[in-house]
């Protein structure tokens, strides 16, 4: 069968290369018309994009907040540098910030020390007022007492003014109309004037910004960042490559041209398609250009040793054709299975990234055996003799592997044993906050507020008495009041918000100010009636809408934590969900919040992606078996293309040991990476060992030489690209390169080190080449000439 293959892929060879003009114009037209629907691309910098609409935490978050105010915020975080709050310059700085905020796009309520609506009993009547209406007039007395009132406030201590009074916040939030894609990054932009203008104003002022707001405008800012250094910097470092390892301007040509052609159809089709790109799926294009250069490479390597052995530039190409159109499209199908595998996840931008790349690969495949041999027929080449240096290099090393098989088996499996023992090491953490460098402001801005002011990760419970103002009732709020003390002796829980506080307050302003009456109101007629006069008494756009429903049926407890792992985070939820459950089930509520969110998709993720990490598997080891027309060698393939991922999270957990979602990612991402090399030494051994009769050492030989060097210079390049691209700004980028760079980079030592040995115990029976066979072989070869 394999020799009509061959037939068939000679005489295509010929059918392009006698076409090649018609070929080129057609490949660029087409893949011009592809590239045009690029217009159309967009972008999203949500941070919801990382839930798919089935998502129940996402759910549950999209309906409280269709109840209650949004949580799109803007937290601006002040700091004196003499780190003091309470001074007439800084308490006039934050009144006009706040006052400055409410001019800010979209944005529909302030809150600051400043604006904050103190409550004071002045005979019978209840004072509603801003805690600082002005600050130049006040005393040095009057600030202390301001202070006193700040800091013994539960609603503003630990979350607008820190417990020493060194550093306050005004927290802006905003209602997007979600209409335009580039509403974060006008308010981002808008906030940021604001705040320069104030540090202009006010030398002795630092200000740092943080919320969700500006976490979705860091999603953007990584992804221009990415798309600004890694792809010209790619390009760079393939052209380099080429240029060093081929030493042929017109490989570098043609390989570039396979490239360019595939990353720019494949991004026009995506944008005809109405995709939105995010952070992870922007990255696709370097992706592409990364796994694009392995099928060239593969083909212009064996062309090269062709001509150094003699044959015209012609027919060392239809050979090249000939020997690696399976192994081509095996290896493309392959890791295209990998990257489709990623629709098993629950976060859809893994999904998007899976099918951008799997299109790319196959775009790639296209043009390496389209555009590729058509453009090298028309450039003239030749064979540089720094091959053969290679060449050399190969046959002593596959000499040595030969000579040394066990010991180089028993060393390998040693190590191979050491590694996968680390795997344990590995704590599955993410921390939204950490997905990004210190080259995005966030990061640093935020950790500076965690450090000094108040958390960024919120935990709210939506808790309902299905009854109309029954919030009221003295029997629930007592019981959010033990909610509240159970909440607040955890120790992970820096602040939490409410509706309690507001009652206590109120019964204490309603009874002169005395302090034995902080405490909550003994009857529901009463409790609905202070509630009712302090709303009456609150300004515009600083009502209890984020604290309580419309009908006074439910109420917002809020928490704000330390900085926690997933696990923690997911723990802590769940303690206080089973606390709501054991002592007052009637009122049993879920945790919500984007930190619930992202704690809660790794462990979904990782259920979904061995799902499809097993079914990538399976189609895998289908294709090789079939295509190697041996079960006995496809199966043992097994053992080369699953063991370098084992290792590269070994070898992680041992220097690293802290791996966010995309661990759940890598396993399938790389199986059809991996394959490649496998697919093509496998390739090569068999048909020394079918067409040529070769034993099983010469066969391992004429792997070595054949395919080594394209081996070693394909893997260099895509470890060099997933190198480029653990630059990235935005950490589940750069951790997914990483660990990808390092699992190729195993990978080549395993099909290097550990197949060879395998096939010398598995596959030592003689294969003698048939005369049929051999004149059907010589046959092939002369109708190339």
């Amino acid at each position: 069968m394999s020799r009509y293959i061959d037939a068939l892929v000679v005489s295509y060879t010929r059918w392009i290369v006698s076409w090649r003009w018609l070929v080129l114009l057609l490949c660029i037209l087409g893949a011009g018309l592809a590239a045009a629907g690029a217009k159309n691309l967009g972008f999203s910098n949500d941070y919801r994009n990382w839930f798919s609409e089935e998502n129940p935490e996402l759910q549950a978050f999209e309906a409280v907040q269709n109840i209650y105010t949004k949580q799109d915020n803007v937290l601006i975080v002040i700091e004196p540098r003499d780190g003091e709050v309470f001074t007439p310059g800084v308490l006039g700085a934050v009144q006009k910030l706040t006052e400055a905020a409410w001019q800010l796009p979209f944005a529909i309520r302030v809150d600051s020390i400043t604006n904050f609506q103190h409550t004071q009993a002045e005979e019978d009547d209840l004072i509603v007022e801003d805690l600082i209406s002005t600050s130049d007039d006040l005393s040095a007395d009057e600030l202390a007492e301001k202070k006193a009132i700040a800091l013994n406030e539960p609603a503003l201590r630990d979350r607008l003014i820190s417990s020493d009074a060194s550093v306050t916040g005004v927290n802006v939030t905003f209602q997007l109309p979600e209409k335009e894609i580039n509403e974060v990054t006008i308010v981002t932009r808008a906030v940021r004037e604001l705040v320069s203008r104030v540090e202009a104003e006010h030398p002795n002022l630092n200000t740092y910004l943080t919320g969700v707001v500006m976490l979705n405008n860091a999603f953007a800012e990584a992804s221009e960042n990415d798309i600004r250094t890694l792809i010209p910097v790619m390009y760079l470092l393939i052209i380099i490559a080429l240029v060093a390892l081929t030493r042929s301007a017109a490989a570098t040509v043609a390989t570039l041209g396979v490239i360019f052609l595939s990353v720019a159809s494949t991004m026009g089709l995506v944008g005809w398609a109405g995709v939105k790109l995010t952070p992870t799926t922007s990255v696709a294009p370097t992706l592409i250009m990364t796994l694009a250069v392995a099928d060239s490479i593969h083909i212009l390597v064996t062309m090269l040793t062709n001509m150094r052995q003699g044959m015209s530039q012609r027919e060392a190409l239809v050979d090249s054709m000939r020997l690696n159109m399976q192994p081509v499209l095996l290896t493309s199908v392959t890791t295209a299975i990998g990257f489709l595998a990623m629709n098993f996840s629950d976060a859809p931008p893994f999904r998007e990234l899976g099918n951008i790349t799997a299109l790319g690969i196959m775009a790639a495949f296209f043009f390496s055996i389209t555009l590729l041999p058509a453009t090298v027929s028309i450039l003239p080449m030749r064979a540089p003799a720094k091959g053969r240096q290679y060449q050399s290099f190969m046959d002593s090393f596959a000499g040595f592997v030969i000579r040394k098989r066990w010991s180089v088996l028993t060393v390998t499996l040693g190590l191979s044993a050491v590694l996968l023992a680390m795997i344990p090491r590995n704590e599955l953490n993410d921390e939204f906050v950490k997905y990004f460098d210190y080259d995005i402001a966030f990061r640093s801005d935020t950790e500076f507020t965690v450090e000094n002011l108040t958390g960024m990760y919120q935990i709210q419970f939506s808790i309902d008495t299905q009854e109309s103002n029954g919030i009221s009732d003295p029997e629930f709020l007592a019981t959010i009041e033990a909610f509240t003390s159970w909440l607040r002796s955890e120790a992970d829980v820096i602040h939490v918000s409410t509706i309690t506080d507001t009652f206590r307050n109120l019964n204490k302003n309603l009874h002169g100010d005395d302090p034995s009456w902080y405490r909550l109101p003994d009857d529901r007629q009463t409790a609905a009636q202070y509630l009712l006069l302090y709303e009456l008494s609150l300004p515009y756009g600083l009502d209890l809408n984020n604290q309580l429903n419309i009908d006074k049926s439910a109420t917002l407890v809020s928490i704000t934590t330390q900085d926690l792992s997933t696990v923690e985070i997911r723990a802590l939820a769940e303690r206080a969900e089973n606390w709501l459950r054991e002592r007052a089930p009637h009122l049993a509520t879920t945790g919500i919040g984007a930190v619930v969110m992202f704690a809660h998709i790794s462990e979904r993720n990782i259920e979904g992606m061995l799902t499809g990490t097993l079914l990538s598997l399976v189609l895998i080891s289908g294709l090789l078996i079939l295509a190697l027309r041996s079960f006995k060698l496809g199966f043992m393939s097994l053992i080369p293309n699953l063991l370098p991922a084992g290792l590269a999270f070994g070898l992680w957990g041992l220097f690293v040991g802290q791996i966010n979602m995309i661990v759940s990612t890598v396993t399938a991402i790389t199986l059809g990476i991996v394959v490649d090399d496998c697919v093509h030494f496998l390739s090569k051994y068999l048909r020394a060992r079918r067409e040529k009769g070769l034993d099983a050492e010469e066969a391992i030989r004429y792997a070595f030489s054949s395919v080594g060097t394209a081996l070693v210079i394909t893997s260099t390049i895509l470890v060099s690209g997933f190198l480029v691209l653990a630059q990235s700004d935005f950490g589940i980028n750069s951790q997914l390169a990483q660990l990808s760079a390092v699992t190729i980079g195993i990978a080549l030592a395993v099909d290097f080190l550990l197949l060879p040995p395998l096939l010398l115990i598995v596959d030592r029976a003689k294969q003698p080449t048939s005369d049929t066979e051999t004149k059907d072989e010589a046959t092939v070869y002369a109708s190339s000439n």
